[in-house]
């Protein structure tokens, strides 16, 4: 790998369960060897459209084309909304085109990962969804092996198709499971993004 290849760890998250998961993927991708680079999207109105300021006031920066082009691979994160990624995350994704007609992301890898409020509450068909515009752009798709052995035992949030939170009414934070889980699916972005450059 090139010296300037990443891994773009892109989500959007309300609550800040899944900026949480990024941020362990993020550690799971340079512990790989790998920089990562964690960017987000503004939020959209549904009453009118509005310009979000190009910086957010906290936080990590916005996402740009720039960002997703040049990834040596992705890691996609969004919170559960009725069973599919929120309308940030897709409001971005929708905006790709020229990367699709380019064939810029052709041959990366990339997996998904989810925060829910509830343990069925629609986690893995948003994880799969959220796959869907990764197959267009000719992505190669992974999501977790049950050779991690947490995948077999968690309690609470994981899944094959990808890392996972669930949140419960209360809020609960992630928990060292989700975490481990997390980390390593960052781990193995990394390592099929060195193997698929070499």
């Amino acid at each position: 790998m090139s010296s300037d290849s990443f891994i773009l760890v892109l989500y959007y998250s309300r609550h800040g369960a899944t900026e949480r998961l990024a941020q362990q993927i993020a550690r799971g991708v340079e512990q790989a060897g790998v920089e990562a680079r964690i960017r987000t999207v503004p939020a959209v109105s549904a009453v009118c459209e509005a310009t979000a300021d190009e910086i957010p006031e906290s936080g990590h920066l916005y996402a740009s084309e720039d960002d997703l082009r040049d990834c040596a691979g992705l890691l996609l994160g969004s919170p559960t909304r009725f069973g599919n990624m929120a309308a940030p995350l897709k409001y971005f994704l929708d905006g790709t085109s020229s990367l699709w007609m380019s064939g810029a992301l052709i041959g990366k890898p990339a997996g998904v990962f989810t925060s829910s409020a509830s343990m069925h509450g629609g986690q893995e068909s948003t994880l799969l969804t959220m796959m869907m515009p990764l197959l267009h752009h000719g992505m190669v798709i992974a999501g977790l092996p049950y050779s991690e052995a947490a995948l077999t035992t968690t309690q609470s949030g994981g899944t094959p198709y990808g890392a996972s939170h669930v949140a419960g009414q209360d809020g609960r934070a992630v928990d060292s499971t989700e975490l481990e889980l997390a980390a390593a699916l960052g781990r193995r972005i990394a390592v099929l993004s060195k193997k698929l450059q070499s």
